[in-house]
């Protein structure tokens, strides 16, 4: 839109523009995860971290409506080093500066908030906390953790494309729209049917054993991944903001691009706790409860 004609572009205009910075967005972003990730170890653990710190920052100016402070960048730094020592096999003390984080928070905003906002600034350093440290344990397990990752990845990105296409060619009736008045129960289902149907290829290329129970696992994390979606959506509502942040172009913050994979990764990481419950102190467990059935 120039500045003098004084009209507002099309809507349709603006969903293609907003569709191609996406596009751009992710050739950058999906070889960045996808190498750091193959990579494994220090590389993918300071990708989760600093992922994690920029959602609890995110998380913490949403809340505040921008209002800075020592005790936000404290924490960041706390999320930071807690997800570095579970990537370097330390979950003892990642539990700890995890624990530590959340308190400091938690009195923090206590002593700086009123009301409500205390409650939801102390959710802060969980909201980023548990999906990060799911990820770098699920990835330091042998000899699953790079599979288990993928699998995870092809869900959560499958059913995020998946919706946004079904929905829009199909439309019909919407999925919660006090929430996110876009959404709909088609776009819901065929993100279901595609993260099912990438999750098996990625399982069946990393040889799994068997393959028909990760169908049902496939299924429960991308409801995980879309109800993340919309309790990030109804997160924003709540503080009447558009986006969680501006650092990606055509998606917003790390929390509008991550929102999905917060929640699958930690029902994920739940599944493989359920099934391995002894995986937290035998480093090699959790991507295999997941896993192998």
């Amino acid at each position: 839109m120039s500045a003098s004609d004084g009209k507002m572009p099309a809507p349709d205009g603006l969903r293609r523009r907003e569709l191609r910075l996406r596009i751009l967005s992710a050739l950058v972003m999906v070889p960045v995860a996808l190498g750091a990730t193959i990579w494994g170890g220090a590389a993918f653990g300071a990708l989760t971290a600093l992922a994690s710190a920029l959602i609890f920052l995110e998380w913490t100016a949403i809340v505040t409506r921008n209002k800075a402070s020592r005790i936000t960048t404290i924490g960041a730094v706390l999320i930071v080093v807690a997800i570095v020592l579970d990537a370097h096999a330390q979950p003892n003390r990642a539990i700890v500066t995890a624990t530590l984080a959340w308190l400091l928070v938690a009195v923090a905003a206590y002593r700086l908030e009123a009301g409500s906002k205390r409650s939801w600034l102390a959710v802060g350093p969980g909201y980023a906390l548990l999906p990060g440290l799911a990820l770098v344990s699920l990835r330091s397990d042998h000899p699953l953790g790079l599979t288990a990752v993928l699998f995870l990845f092809a869900i959560v990105w499958s059913t995020d494309i998946a919706a946004y296409f079904t929905g829009r060619a199909l439309g019909g009736p919407k999925l919660w729209p006090a929430v996110s008045p876009n959404k709909t129960w088609s776009g819901a289902l065929g993100g279901l049917a595609a993260a099912v149907a990438a999750g098996s290829a990625v399982a069946a290329a990393g040889d799994v054993p068997r393959l028909l129970p990760l169908v049902g696992v496939a299924a429960v994390l991308s409801v995980a991944s879309q109800a993340g979606d919309l309790f990030e959506s109804a997160v924003k509502r709540r503080f009447g903001v558009k986006d969680s942040g501006g650092i990606i172009p055509g998606h917003g913050g790390v929390m509008d691009r991550l929102d999905g994979l917060i929640f699958a990764a930690v029902v994920a990481a739940a599944i493989g706790l359920w099934r391995a419950p002894e995986a937290p102190l035998a480093r090699g467990l959790l991507a295999q409860g997941l896993l192998a059935w």
